[in-house]
């Protein structure tokens, strides 16, 4: 009995040690670190490689500030499905959201919508400045088309029969760059714009379009596409058929810089799309803090051709 005693004493007091020990570590332990935000980036479409560097940048930023960001977006470019996975957002009661903004008379009102749940919204690549949103984070798009004009008239000294493929004729971004284009060749008697048709960002309807439009018009000498998969449209169509015909285009996407250096497209505006992603994720951690921010942040935009590209020079990544 003695043994037994002597037995169950040692347990007790191993016992009790252990739960003084745990309560100890509870004692000192942290209060639980408050739960990560969570902000959704919608896309224009959900594959297309100018919204992946978006994603890229988005996704950099996130993690160094230790939050959660998930990527979204039509599998093709549809302002329908865009405005229903940014409700879904909403419904989803996430911390911000990072979108397009739209040219379409539904937008308006479901920006107000995250507004009035707290969510706050930052444009990118296009922006809705009537929309409610908080910042707007992109190219400057007119200042773009601009110098797609200006490089054209450098390149054939004031002397083209102009073809545009643009991605949308509603999406602010294209407008804004055709308008653009439009004014810097406006004093040039020897440029004339023959035809603008829309792909609805689609590189295989570029391509279809960019044909027509020169079987319609084969005076045509030279084609702009306002969007990365324009460009990349008309150059196939123009490799596939054997022709021949200036292109400038949009972004520097793998493909159309081996396009630049093939020599099948003469010169490309490039923008900052890895860029645009991380300073949208910056912008909104610091407006989610308290801390004032800018409305419109500008990424820049220069022109790449081939003699950049064998000297190295651009910005050709993150």
């Amino acid at each position: 009995m003695l043994l037994l005693l002597s037995i169950s004493l040692c347990f007790t007091g191993v016992f009790t040690g252990k739960v003084l020990y745990y309560d100890h570590l509870l004692a000192e332990r942290k209060p639980a670190q408050k739960p990560l935000l969570h902000l959704v980036l919608i896309s224009e479409e959900l594959d297309n490689p100018y919204w992946r560097e978006i994603e890229k940048g988005a996704q950099r930023a996130a993690a160094e500030e230790g939050i959660a960001l998930e990527y979204l977006g039509p599998v093709q470019a549809d302002k329908r499905e865009q405005i229903r996975i940014i409700d879904k957002a909403i419904a989803s009661k996430v911390d911000g959201i990072l979108t397009q903004g739209l040219n379409d008379k539904e937008f308006n009102p479901i920006i107000a919508e995250a507004v009035k749940q707290g969510i706050p919204v930052i444009t990118i690549d296009s922006d809705a400045p009537s929309s409610g949103r908080i910042a707007y984070v992109g190219t400057d798009n007119y200042a773009a088309g601009y110098l797609a004009g200006t490089t054209l008239v450098q390149q054939s000294k004031g002397v083209g029969q102009v073809g545009i493929v643009t991605g949308s004729f509603t999406s602010t971004n294209q407008q804004q760059r055709v308008k653009g284009f439009m004014d810097a060749i406006d004093g040039e008697s020897g440029i004339h714009v023959v035809q603008i048709e829309e792909s609805n960002i689609n590189r295989i309807q570029s391509e279809v379009i960019a044909f027509k439009i020169m079987n319609q018009h084969p005076e045509i000498d030279t084609f702009l596409g306002t969007s990365s998969l324009d460009g990349l449209g008309i150059a196939q169509m123009l490799k596939g058929k054997n022709q021949q015909a200036r292109i400038i285009a949009f972004d520097d996407v793998p493909e159309t810089l081996e396009f630049i250096e093939e020599g099948i497209i003469d010169a490309s505006i490039v923008q900052q799309p890895y860029m645009m992603g991380r300073k949208s994720v910056e912008l909104m951690v610091d407006y989610l803090a308290g801390k004032k921010i800018v409305t419109i942040f500008n990424t820049d935009a220069n022109v790449v051709r081939k003699e950049e590209i064998s000297r190295g020079k651009g910005d050709f990544g993150p």
